[in-house]
């Protein structure tokens, strides 16, 4: 980790630093969870006992992994059903292979990112390809569920493949970070990611003792994750480490930093991810795969996957 980068990011397009910005204080830190999706693969559950007036637009995110896995140990998901909203699969090391009863899918690998809109609803996998599970290895990356406002949640299914090397990449005035844009606006640089909801999604690397105080519209929130490594957040240099994310409140400017030494073990870089949106503000009734405005909403989807209106698991899917 990670698999995208530079060698000098100074040969990059710089952030310029607000000059009147307001500086968004840090409302709180929580350390994630530990726990297993799918199959069995490790996670972290970043934003577990987050208030959703925090998160929203935002839902859930899980760090997959970090974990180097042996032959014949690599797992993933089988077939299941999504209505109401987007998945954001950002893979940083490894291998996973994702399709879809909508005709979508792909396979996205070290530093790659599938952005699902499920809509209306579908059925889909993503597993590890065959090689993997026969040779083992690395296995890291985010799972981000993004929600869609009630006018686009039947909207039909759409698939995104964004490759690494669409990534924005963009450093700061010293070259102490390396920030990959994923989606979003960040300073006049936008990334490769369509949104619906409006988002920023950022992966942020910093070298030890580096700092970054980037612009963030003052109409999304502010939220960090610490992938690796040690660091603090806000003017006020709150304390964040690996598996803890951090809120911020009202602002127009974030500031994040990196310890001057670092863990022994990973990159010995702080990486962190950043994310903002701007809140929908509408009801939200969530269970399970279905994330709906009410609970007659959330009864209909699943009569609808009982019923086989979200799809069918194709005969032949190649996994």
């Amino acid at each position: 980790m990670p698999a995208v980068t530079v060698r000098n990011p100074l040969t990059l397009p710089r952030v310029a630093l607000p000059s009147d910005a307001a500086a968004r204080p840090v409302l709180t830190v929580t350390t994630a969870p530990s726990g297993f999706e799918g199959e069995g693969f490790p996670v972290r559950r970043a934003f577990a006992g987050m208030g959703y007036r925090y998160l929203d637009p935002f839902i859930m995110m899980d760090q997959m992994g970090e974990v180097d896995y042996q032959p014949g140990e690599p797992k993933g998901t089988p077939w299941h059903p999504h209505r109401g909203f987007e998945t954001v699969t950002y893979l940083i090391d490894g291998t996973f292979v994702h399709q879809d009863s909508n005709g979508g899918g792909g396979t996205i690998r070290n530093g790659d990112t599938q952005w699902m809109t499920a809509g209306s609803g579908l059925l889909h996998i993503e597993a590890p390809p065959e090689d993997l599970v026969t040779s083992g290895g690395l296995f890291h990356g985010l799972q981000l569920w993004v929600n869609l406002p009630a006018a686009d949640k039947m909207m039909a299914p759409r698939y995104q493949d964004i490759r690494g090397g669409n990534v924005r990449l963009l450093t700061s005035p010293d070259g102490g970070a390396l920030l990959r844009v994923i989606a979003g606006e960040l300073d006049g640089h936008q990334g490769p990611g369509i949104t619906h909801t409006p988002i920023t999604m950022i992966h942020a690397t910093l070298a030890p003792g580096a700092e970054i105080t980037l612009p963030w519209r003052e109409d999304f929130n502010g939220l960090a994750y610490v992938l690796a490594g040690r660091g603090s957040v806000g003017a006020e240099r709150r304390p964040i480490h690996l598996g803890q994310a951090a809120v911020f409140g009202a602002g127009g400017a974030l500031t994040v930093r990196a310890d001057g030494t670092q863990d022994a073990v990973g990159t010995g870089d702080l990486e962190i991810v950043l994310l903002g949106g701007r809140p929908i503000r509408e009801p939200m009734a969530h269970y399970g795969p279905f994330v709906m405005n009410t609970r007659e909403e959330l009864q209909q989807a699943f009569e609808d996957f009982q019923k086989g209106r979200l799809g069918t698991v194709p005969a032949v899917h190649g996994i």
